[in-house]
């Protein structure tokens, strides 16, 4: 790590693992805000015409380019594409896609866990012959990972996921490497440290800092709703513990997610959090509430690149130590606006301009 001091924190340019930009004008509104902070994201595919081919992917690829701000750092940011699952994914033509270096890497929703999951898997298990040609390709397999069965409680969807599915494709595919997203419980954690083979996690800014009563404090608070729901305050002290904990398997993926602000506050609101305008700050708060800043560059910026086996940026960052507002609403041309994370709010940290 460069130098520190109480009010600074210079860290390799870091990369985000996991991130929602849609397209169209919220595409182009929301970008900026992740190109400004990271040199490297991976993009989810879950759009409304999901991201199933090399050539859906090389085209969404091409709006995003197209969209980059002037004042991003050079060409240094790099979208990394993945591919959706489905039932019907052909093997040979994921191969080629990742051998083309269209796709970085392939995600696996379980049908109906999330907002754009329709189009997912309905059964995890059968995809056999999509996971043995990805785990002879090194090609990672991003998981969202909880059931859809009506009968299990929400707040326990991830760990019967784990028992359930997770623990059965990494122990049938021991050499796959798999990324447990956005992990949320004690058990998920328990579960990729436990692993000895190619299994990692990201975790977001948004559990690391709230717990489940953040969904309830003084009334329902939809702008906190977000899938995997955030869990009982043990479990976010467990992510907490792995996120700073300087374990080569955790890394930083903020899964930011961004909707119109009338389909959050609505009879049936959409999940996601839209973190990305303040997401390193919001990162350092929670590591520096920990008493452990000094492990953010490890978590933000090398064990990311490690995993996927790519170089570090060469790049830095410098954080400052500085109350800094985050707008209440972020106005998207044609669709309406939306409401970042702490908007209306400070957070402590900002980005010093280079």
């Amino acid at each position: 790590m460069s130098p520190t001091s109480p009010d600074s924190l210079t860290i390799r340019r870091p990369d985000d693992w996991h991130v929602h930009l849609r397209d169209g004008a919220m595409l182009a509104t929301v970008l900026p805000f992740t190109a400004r902070q990271f040199a490297r994201a991976i993009i989810m595919p879950n759009l409304a015409d999901p991201v199933t081919t090399p050539e859906k992917a090389a085209a969404y690829r091409r709006r995003i380019v197209a969209h980059l701000p002037d004042e991003a750092p050079g060409d240094a940011f790099q979208p990394l594409m993945t591919c959706y699952l489905t039932d019907d994914t052909d093997p040979a033509q994921l191969e080629q896609g990742f051998l083309d270096g269209v796709f970085t890497a392939a995600k696996l929703y379980p049908a109906h866990a999330t907002t754009g999951s329709a189009h997912g898997v309905t059964e995890p298990l059968a995809l056999t012959a999509v996971y043995e040609t990805m785990q002879i390709l090194g090609m990672p397999l991003l998981v969202h990972g909880e059931v859809t069965d009506p009968a299990v409680d929400i707040f326990d969807r991830e760990a019967v996921f784990i028992d359930g599915v997770l623990s059965k494709i990494v122990r049938d595919f021991p050499n796959l490497r798999v990324v447990l997203e956005h992990v949320t419980t004690r058990d998920g954690i328990d579960f990729v440290t436990s692993q000895s083979g190619p299994v990692g996690a990201t975790i977001t800014a948004h559990h690391l800092l709230l717990n489940r009563n953040a969904l309830f404090e003084g009334g329902i608070r939809p702008h906190y709703y977000c899938l995997p729901v955030a869990k009982r305050e043990e479990h976010r002290q467990a992510l907490i513990a792995a996120a700073t904990s300087g374990n080569e398997k955790f890394f930083l993926g903020t899964d930011t997610a961004p909707h119109p602000i009338g389909e959050k506050e609505s009879a049936c609101g959409c999940a996601g959090i839209f973190t990305a305008p303040a997401a390193l700050a919001l990162y350092a708060e929670a590591f520096e509430a920990a008493g452990a800043l000094d492990k953010l560059e490890a978590f933000a910026s090398l064990n990311g690149p490690k995993f996927y086996d790519l170089e570090v940026n060469q790049g830095t960052v410098t954080l400052e130590r500085a109350e800094t507002p985050v707008p209440e609403r972020i106005d998207v041309p044609g669709v309406g606006a939306v409401h970042p994370f702490r908007g209306g709010a400070n957070v402590a940290w900002k980005i010093k301009a280079t």
